[in-house]
């Protein structure tokens, strides 16, 4: 320890322009030459030995750890600290307008989950300058030792990420065979089984013509738990399509392991009121799971990371996984047929592989979700305690996507929501290849050696790449059979351009054939068909025009889609507990397009001239959009207005600052943004007047700023004011704060509507 610290003292005594050229070059000016020996001399030794103690002590099936030099630990400590270093010399007089112009530089692209991990709490701002260097070693010594992604970590350089080669055989679908003793094979002779049905099925140009330019035919029915579902189809009229009151495992037709460990796996879901007969889903996972078995699309709006979230991700897991298991099973077992087949006889029969390898293609918001749907992977193919099966990198995986408690500080208080969402390891910038054969998993595997790949909007995005760019590989997504999208609405708070990127690029014919047979590859992908076959399960915890866009524009599953299409019948104002008139004023738009400017000059023209007399102060104008906020901030400096502002990339001494202005009533208005809202949950004291720009996405935001009210304890209750502006176009949202049937009335007449919530509603 001692060494180490001195180490660090050395460090500290660099100049930062020693530490610059570092950084940019790689190696010590020739004039300080005698200063970095000292400082190897300090960091080598003891980390050298370290990391030998550490390569003694890994199991056969983790990747071999490399040595790492301390000057490459010096280097990762320069590397890892920029962000510390400029917060500690950050001048904090600085101008509010100097720092939000500074932290919208970098808006495009995907730092907004980044301040989510900032935004804790003010009491965990920067830490100790050692404690900063400890923590960048030992990140820089796992990155290096295991190889770990470093273009997750926008402080480091471009550095080629991990993948493991080291069982690249043992995975390898072309190589291997099927094991007679494991009775998989059977799965391959089950003519009957939904996977079979949906995947052999060929389709002629004549109905791939019509689902391109035909529209679909929908109909509705009610399901005991789903509720209101929507079929819609275009080759054929729905069948009528009910849910299985009772679902007896072994005629699901899952793949042999996943019969006996799903009942376990799935336990902790039950209640005492399932059935006996029906003891392996509870009704949600029945009815969905009834969905998904068919490979139709799915659309749910209704996940909610509190109650069902889990029970969700425990049963498409086990229809990702259950697809897998069949598609290598098939493959495997080919494999063999081939292997004794005469010579000279037909392989036409064979043709059972994509383009390229990776099936299903799972979108999840941040790494703790990624964890939890390995760990429903490990646990589903396990058979029992004493069968474990082979994970490799499985100690590298923890380390990476899995999380230290002690990192959280131990008094924030935020909402049931806001903990369930943001749980675990919230880095938002990550993908990993997983292959499955038999009794084995491969974790870090390349993509074009994967089954499975598990991957963020942001962490795909940025191996997809844009066009012009030189480093950029989409072909791995051209034979994806299942793409399951998880939590969608948490990609409206991060950059939902990311996804749109996706669904353009995938399902495209590859640019190169990555040593595919071609005799193996099914016609469907050949003929470039992959779009009509894909299954599309999307799960969000609400309503949204995006969003059912992707569903309605972007899913030609000849199957046809399934949306839940349920009503909210009380809304989220039913939840305001202060006693506060709610006045909605309705703008007129020509079209959707037109909505934006019309709204602004609504507000410029007929809101903003009431609130600013001196009297109406404490008005804080709620706005959804970055860029509306951006607009209206623009404009409110333009005709110098007494106002403050906060949105997701102001810095936190100038939100602590905009914060106390208002509270004083120094400030006579705040913006403030929706994703700030939904990254940090401050409750912002002083609020007299409230204005929602425009209706909330999540609709219990509204209940929630509401009710920060009662948190100014200034005894002019009556003074109180909320103003909601919205048009025809913000029916979904308008019903998910007041209700259906107010939302009927309100949309037919023209009229502002007033209404008066006691906190008894």
């Amino acid at each position: 320890m001692g060494k180490r610290r001195g180490g660090r003292e050395l460090l500290r005594s660099l100049s930062k322009k020693q530490k610059k050229h570092l950084r940019e070059f790689g190696e010590e000016h020739p004039f300080y030459d005698k200063l970095l020996l000292l400082l190897l001399l300090h960091l080598c030794l003891p980390f050298q030995s370290d990391d030998s103690d550490k390569s003694s002590q890994e199991s056969d099936s983790e990747t071999e750890v490399e040595q790492v030099s301390g000057y490459h630990k010096l280097l990762a400590t320069l590397k890892t600290s920029p962000e510390s270093e400029s917060e500690e010399e950050e001048d904090e007089s600085e101008s509010e307008e100097a720092e939000e112009s500074e932290a919208e530089m970098g808006s495009e692209g995907s730092q907004e989950t980044g301040e989510a991990e900032e935004g804790t709490e003010e009491t965990n701002d920067a830490p100790e300058e050692e404690e900063a260097t400890d923590t960048a070693e030992q990140m820089l010594s796992q990155e290096q030792a295991d190889g770990t992604d470093t273009s997750c970590d926008p402080h480091h350089g471009v550095i080629e990420e991990f993948t493991d080669v080291k069982h690249e055989s043992e995975f390898s679908l072309e190589t291997n065979f099927m094991e007679e003793e494991s009775g998989d094979c059977s799965a391959d002779r089950r003519d009957s089984n939904p996977f079979k049905q949906h995947m052999d099925k060929e389709l002629e140009e004549k109905e791939i013509e019509k689902m391109s330019t035909l529209p679909k035919t929908s109909s509705q029915s009610q399901w005991p738990r789903l509720g209101q579902v929507v079929f819609s189809s275009t080759l054929e009229k729905q069948k009528t399509f009910k849910a299985d009151k009772e679902v007896d495992v072994k005629q699901l037709h899952l793949h042999k392991p996943l019969e006996s460990t799903w009942p376990k796996v799935n336990k902790q879901f039950l209640s005492a009121a399932d059935k006996p007969t029906d003891s392996s889903f509870t009704p949600l996972q029945r009815e969905l799971f009834c969905v998904m078995n068919s490979y139709r699309d799915l659309f749910y709006p209704e996940r909610n990371a509190l109650t069902n979230g889990e029970e969700i991700r425990h049963a498409y897991c086990l229809h990702a996984l259950n697809h897998v298991l069949k598609a290598n099973a098939q493959v495997l077992s080919n494999n063999a047929r081939r292997r004794d087949r005469k010579p000279g006889a037909d392989t036409d029969d064979h043709r059972d592989q994509g383009l390229t390898r990776p099936k299903v293609l799972m979108i999840v918001p941040f790494r703790e979700c990624a964890l939890r749907i390995v760990h429903v992977f490990i646990s589903l193919l396990e058979v029992n305690d004493k069968k474990k099966i082979d994970v490799s990198n499985k100690k590298r995986f923890k380390g990476e996507y899995g999380s230290d408690p002690e990192e959280k500080p131990p008094n924030l208080k935020r909402p049931e929501d806001y903990e369930a969402v943001f749980a675990g390891n919230i880095d938002d910038h990550f993908r990993i290849g997983v292959a499955i054969l038999q009794k084995s998993m491969r974790l870090y595997a390349p993509f074009y050696s994967s089954d499975i790949i598990i991957a963020s909007p942001l962490g795909i995005r940025t191996v997809i790449g844009a066009e012009g760019e030189k480093k950029r590989d989409f072909d791995f997504l051209s034979s994806v059979e299942i793409l399951i999208i998880d939590q969608a609405d948490i990609y409206l708070m991060q950059n939902w351009e990311h996804v749109l990127h996706l669904m353009k690029h995938i399902n495209l014919l590859p640019l190169d054939s990555h040593g595919v047979d071609f005799s193996r590859v099914r016609m469907l992908n050949l003929n470039n068909w992959s779009k009509y076959y894909r299954q599309t399960l999307l799960f969000s915890a609400l309503q949204d025009p995006q969003i059912n866009s992707v569903f309605n524009k972007h899913c030609f599953n000849y199957m046809g889609q399934v949306a839940i299409r349920n009503v909210p019948l009380t809304g989220s104002i039913s939840h305001v507990v202060v006693q506060l008139p709610h006045v909605f004023r309705r703008l007129e738009a020509d079209s959707v397009t037109s909505v934006i400017d019309g709204r602004f000059q609504f507000f410029i023209d007929k809101v903003l001239p009431e609130y600013r007399d001196a009297i109406m102060s404490h008005t804080l104008i709620y706005v959804p959009s970055y860029f509306d906020y951006v607009r209206l901030r623009n404009y409110f400096k333009k005709e110098d207005l007494n106002f403050t502002h906060i949105c997701e990339y102001t810095k936190k001494a100038a939100v602590c600052r905009a914060r106390r202005f208002f509270l004083k009533g120094e400030k006579q208005f705040l913006l403030f943004t929706e994703r700030f809202h939904f990254y940090k949950r401050y409750t912002i004291k002083g609020i007299r007047n409230l204005i929602f720009y425009e209706l909330p996405t999540y609709s219990h935001f509204y209940s929630e700023i509401c009710n920060m009210l009662k948190a100014t304890d200034s005894g002019v209750d009556a003074t109180w004011t909320c103003t909601v502006l919205y048009s025809k176009y913000d029916a979904q949202k308008l019903a998910a704060v007041v209700g259906i049937d107010r939302t009927a009335q309100m949309l037919q007449s023209k009229k502002n509507v007033h209404l008066f919530v006691t906190g008894e509603n």
